[in-house]
Parts: C-alpha cells; structure tokens; sequence
C-alpha cells in the first residue's frame, strides 16, 4: 500500500471510510466474476440479489476473496493483526432498464469506466443530490441511510464493512453514499422505513431529517476497487435506474476483542465466523475456525 499505516489512521478515524482501494486484478476479477454468474445462473437473481449469505463458507472461491492478502492487508492496519470475519453477503442491484443494454448484463464488461469517467460521475452526482421523492416514485430496490452497528450486536471492538466492487458502482447503479465524519457522532436513532423499495432486512432507516444530507460523499467503485466503512458510519444507497447490475462483495471484519452482545429485539447467531489472520486469545465468537 502506497499509504503510510498512520496516514491510514488519520484518514479513517476522522472520515469513517475509504474507497477505490485496489484488490483485484484482472485475472482475480475475470474469474471471480465467472463464479459468481455460475451462481446466478444456479439461484436466479431473486435470490442471488440479497440471499448469498455467510456462503464464505460453502465456496472457496468466496472464502479466498474474503482472505485476499490486498483486504487483509487495509484491515489489519486499521484493526491490528488478529481479525475475525464476523460475516459476508452477495449483494446485487439488478438494471431497471434491462433493454437499455443489449444482452441484459453485458454492459457489465470489466472496467469498462475509466478513472477520469469515475470522477466525471461524481462531479455530475455532486450537481444532482439524490432526493426521497425520486425513491418513493421508483419504488426500486435501495439502502436508506443506517448504520451496521444498529444491527450488529457487537461491543468491545470496532466492526469494519468492506464492499468488494465485482461491477463498476457509480452514481446511475446505486454507488454507496456516506456522511463523513458521521461515525464520530454515536448511534442515531433508527425507525421503520417509510418508503418503498428498502433492501435492509429489517427495513429500518435513520429519519431523514436526522441526517445532514448536504454533507454527503459518493463513492464511486470501479470492478475490483473496494470501499471500508466504519460500523457507525451513516451510508445508504440510491436505486440502480441503469442498464447495468451493480454487484459486490461485502464482507464485515472485527478485531479478536470484539464480544457479541445480547439483544432481545434482534437475537443474533454467529456461526460462520472465521479467523482470518493472527491468533484469538479471547475466544468471543466459539464457531471461529483457523485459518486455512
């Protein structure tokens, strides 16, 4: 990594996030690609779009993008040596204009953006900043502003999102959208969703009036770029009104310190945790394995 472990630091702890982390190459994404469309072509998209859950531990494939030394090496230097993968999940927004690209998927070409039409696409974003109304006219699959840590049910340590972009992610397919600094803020408090369309399994939000929208960052992700998040990070996404699907890999990582916590309202299991690196002396999460 060209960034010093410090300036990492620094970074992180004042914005909660990063994005377009190099991880994949060509070769790693071609075939990542391959096996995941094995997995659509299997399932379907109903169910490969939110369904592909913990199967880190049913494929290795998935088991060797979550242990992939480029994520391991950012985790570590934000986390320290020793790292749990607490969970992973496939997530996929599907194109709302399937005949505006011919073959459905296919425009899904590996980088088919260029850095320069990456930042184009957020300087158009900054010009344009997503409304509610556009959601509740689309009623299409999107993430209301949250934070992981409302659901997670863990303590004693910070939990880290990655997304692990197998398709671009721009601004028309849904790119995430954080509140920097937000993470420095505490919990915020969380309510049904109102709106249509809410991909989150418990269909919560943060109440829109609650978040400084105006401070918003898109973090636009070419194929094999990943972002981090910080788990109080406020962050949703917009519907994808494209012809290309937006997929991606997200995977959650704690230190070994970390303990899960009792919540009568959401009762929690973690069985697909993993060791990913280092040792665990505290033996939070039993179901970890050691590392392959």
């Amino acid at each position: 990594m060209s960034t010093s472990t410090a300036e990492l630091h620094s970074s992180f702890a004042q914005q909660g996030f990063l994005t377009g982390v190099p991880v994949l190459s060509a070769a790693e994404l071609q075939a990542a690609r391959e096996a995941f469309g094995e997995l659509e072509r299997e399932f379907g998209e109903e169910y490969t779009q939110y369904s592909l859950h913990n199967v880190h531990l049913k494929y290795d494939w998935v088991m060797s993008l979550a242990k992939h030394p480029r994520i391991l090496d950012t985790i570590k230097a934000l986390l320290g040596p020793d790292v749990i993968l607490l969970d992973s999940r496939f997530i996929c927004k599907y194109p709302a204009l399937r005949n505006s690209t011919p073959g459905g998927n296919e425009g899904n070409d590996i980088t088919i953006l260029t850095e320069e039409k990456r930042e184009n696409s957020d300087e158009d974003w900054n010009n344009k900043r997503p409304h509610t109304e556009q959601m509740e006219k689309t009623g299409l699959p999107f993430v209301a502003w949250h934070q992981d840590m409302r659901y997670w049910g863990v303590d004693g340590g910070p939990v880290l999102s990655v997304w692990l972009a197998l398709d671009d992610s721009l601004k028309d397919n849904g790119a995430l959208q954080v509140i920097p600094g937000s993470h420095c803020s505490g919990m915020f408090p969380h309510r049904q969703s109102v709106h249509p369309g809410n991909m989150l399994s418990v269909n919560q939000e943060i109440p829109e009036e609650l978040v400084p929208t105006d401070e918003a960052v898109l973090c636009p992700l070419l194929a094999g770029q990943m972002s981090v998040h910080d788990g109080l990070l406020i962050h949703g996404s917009d519907p994808n009104t494209s012809g290309r699907r937006r997929c991606g890999f997200v995977m959650r990582f704690v230190p070994t310190c970390a303990y899960p916590t009792q919540d009568p309202d959401r009762p929690r299991r973690f069985n697909a945790t993993v060791l990913v690196c280092g040792s665990d002396q505290f033996r939070n999460f039993p179901n970890s394995l050691t590392p392959q």
